[in-house]
């Protein structure tokens, strides 16, 4: 007679399936944090291509930016964010040739950032030392670039810079008059030649204390004097103050 196979003891049965529980549990946490990772870092160009290579591949269907979905911007679609950011990308790549095919590297430079993107001018580009007023050549070059930034509905902020030496003169008791002033002038000018919409537009000044670099050389206190034109994403423009309604008989631009 053969023998009857013995049942194996329950306390090692039970381990074992407290072991797969606890296996599914670990991995079902591991793509939790995946996904909430890739949510965190999602990038609008990056989704976009996902996006176009995927609906290639379901057979050139209905396109899943046709339905976008929740914007990770609050009251900004997911579709509104794709289309500003290659909007943005298009504004700083037309800056960046005009001042190659001037020679303006190291006085102007433009970059993205956060907040959108910053046309930044050195002081010796625009203004004679201690002064608010633009050179000649400096109203051409604003009214240059304003041509390209006219062409963008963001709100656009112009903020100037100092280094840490003091000023104290009739005209500007501090770096803060200075400062204000050199961004007034810019906004001044963007209205005067080129009819700007004056409620895409704000100055502030900074004084010397936003530098770029440490105020420890003259070529880095060079760097920090300097006026900065900023295109704002549309998620930043509530740090802008808004009216609460405009007059009926005003314009709205």
């Amino acid at each position: 007679m053969s023998r009857k196979k013995q049942p194996e003891p329950e306390g090692k049965a039970g381990m074992e399936r407290w072991l797969l529980t606890y296996s599914d549990l670990i991995t079902l946490l591991m793509i939790f944090f995946v996904v909430m990772y890739a949510l965190s870092s999602i990038n609008s160009k990056k989704f976009e291509a996902m996006a176009v290579s995927l609906s290639r591949a379901m057979g050139g269907g209905q396109s899943v930016l046709n339905n976008p979905g929740v914007s990770l911007a609050p009251g900004i679609s997911a579709e509104a964010e794709i289309a500003e950011e290659n909007e943005l990308e298009r504004i700083k790549n037309e800056l960046q040739a005009y001042i190659d095919q001037n020679g303006l590297n190291g006085r102007v430079t433009v970059s993205m950032e956060e907040r959108g993107i910053v046309l930044s001018f050195q002081d010796v580009a625009l203004f004679p030392s201690g002064s608010a007023q633009l050179t000649p050549y400096a109203k051409d070059l604003i009214v240059k670039v304003g041509q390209i930034l006219i062409k963008t509905t963001q709100y656009i902020r112009v903020e100037g810079h100092t280094d840490d030496v003091p000023i104290n003169t009739k005209e500007f008791p501090s770096n803060w008059e200075l400062s204000v002033a050199r961004a007034t002038s810019v906004v001044q000018e963007l209205i005067g030649e080129l009819s700007f919409p004056q409620r895409r537009l704000s100055a502030t000044g900074y004084g010397e204390y936003r530098p770029r670099v440490p105020n420890d050389t003259a070529e880095n206190r060079q760097k920090n004097r300097r006026v900065d034109i900023v295109v704002l994403r549309s998620k930043y423009e509530t740090a802008e103050p808004m009216s609460v309604k405009p007059p009926y008989n005003e314009q709205v631009q």
